[in-house]
C-alpha cells in the first residue's frame, strides 16, 4: 500500500483563505484547490492508495470543530487517514483523545509555529504522555527563523523523543524545513520518522544525501505537502533526486503502512 503521509485538505468555505495564508507565509504558490476531491484525484493519478490529511487548531476553540472535520472526512473517504489536532490550552484533552480514538483517528498533528506555542512548552508534556504508545504524532519542524527563535526546530523535537521513548514521532520536512543541517545534528539516525514533504524543491544535493545515508530507510516516509505540491510531481522528484530504483521508491512509498497496522 502506497501512502502520502503529509497532505492537507480544507472545507470548501475556508480553502481559498487558507491557501492565501500559506502562500503569504511560505512564498509557495499552491498547486491545488486544497479541497478533498482535488487531493484524491491527484493521489489516484500518482498511484497512491491512501493519503494522511492533517489540520492544526490555531486556538483552543478550534480543536473540536477541526476534529469534527477530521472525523467526517475519515469516515466518508476510504482513501483518507485523517489526523486530529490539539492545543496546549485546550481543557480535558484526554476526553478529546478518547473521542478521536473511538472514531478511528490514530494520529495527532501539531504545527507549533501556526498554533502559537513552542515545542518545548511544558504544557505539551502531559499531552505527549497521553499520546505515547497510542497515537502517531506529526510535528511540523523548522521555518525561516533561526532555530533558537523558532517555535519548532530539530533540537526541540530531539528533546521530546528523548523524554517520551514510547511516543511515535514523525518530524516533518526531512527533520526540519530549512533547518536540515540542524536535523543532521539532532535527529538523523535517531528513533524518529521523517517525511519528504516541502524538502525536495529546496534542499541541496549534499545535505539530502547525508540525511538519507544517515537515517534508517524504513523511517523515511513519502509526503507531498499537498496543496503546496502535487503528489505525482513529488514522487518523480523523489526518484530523480535520490536516484532510486523501483523497489527503493516503492519502499519509501509503503513505509508509512507500518504506522497504521
Amino acid at each position: 500500500m502506497f501512502i502520502d503521509i503529509h497532505t492537507h485538505a480544507y472545507h470548501p468555505k475556508i480553502a481559498d483563505k487558507v491557501l492565501a495564508q500559506l502562500e503569504g507565509h511560505y512564498g509557495i504558490h499552491p498547486v491545488g484547490t486544497g479541497e478533498i476531491d482535488d487531493l484524491l484525484a491527484r493521489a489516484k493519478a500518482a498511484g497512491l492508495d491512501k493519503v494522511v490529511v492533517h489540520n492544526a487548531a490555531t486556538a483552543p476553540a478550534q480543536v473540536v470543530p477541526a476534529n469534527n472535520w477530521a472525523i467526517r472526512i475519515h469516515r466518508e473517504n476510504p482513501a483518507i487517514l485523517a489526523f486530529g489536532t490539539l492545543h496546549t490550552d485546550f481543557p480535558d484533552f484526554e476526553r478529546e483523545l478518547d473521542r478521536l480514538w473511538r472514531n478511528g483517528i490514530k494520529g495527532i498533528k501539531f504545527h507549533a509555529d501556526f498554533q502559537g506555542f513552542r515545542l518545548d512548552d511544558r504544557k505539551l508534556w502531559p499531552i505527549f504522555e497521553a499520546l505515547s504508545g497510542r497515537f502517531v504524532v506529526m510535528l511540523h519542524v523548522g521555518d525561516r527563523l533561526p532555530p533558537t527563535e523558532n517555535n519548532s526546530c530539530p533540537a526541540k523535537v530531539a528533546a521530546i523523543v528523548r523524554d517520551f521513548p514510547d511516543l511515535t514521532v514523525i518530524a516533518a520536512h526531512m527533520g526540519g524545513y530549512l533547518h536540515w543541517n540542524y536535523a543532521l545534528e539532532h535527529l538523523i539516525g535517531k528513533d524518529v520518522y521523517i517525511d519528504t514533504s516541502s524538502t525536495l524543491a529546496f534542499i541541496d544535493d549534499e545535505t539530502l544525501r547525508r540525511i538519507v545515508a544517515g537515517h534508517p530507510r524504513e523511517r523515511i516516509l513519502f509526503g507531498s505537502d499537498y496543496p503546496l505540491f502535487d503528489p505525482g510531481v513529488e514522487i518523480a522528484r523523489l526518484r530523480t533526486r535520490l536516484r532510486l530504483r523501483d523497489h527503493e521508491l516503492e519502499g519509501i512509498l509503503s513505509a508509512g503502512t507500518a504506522l497504521f497496522r
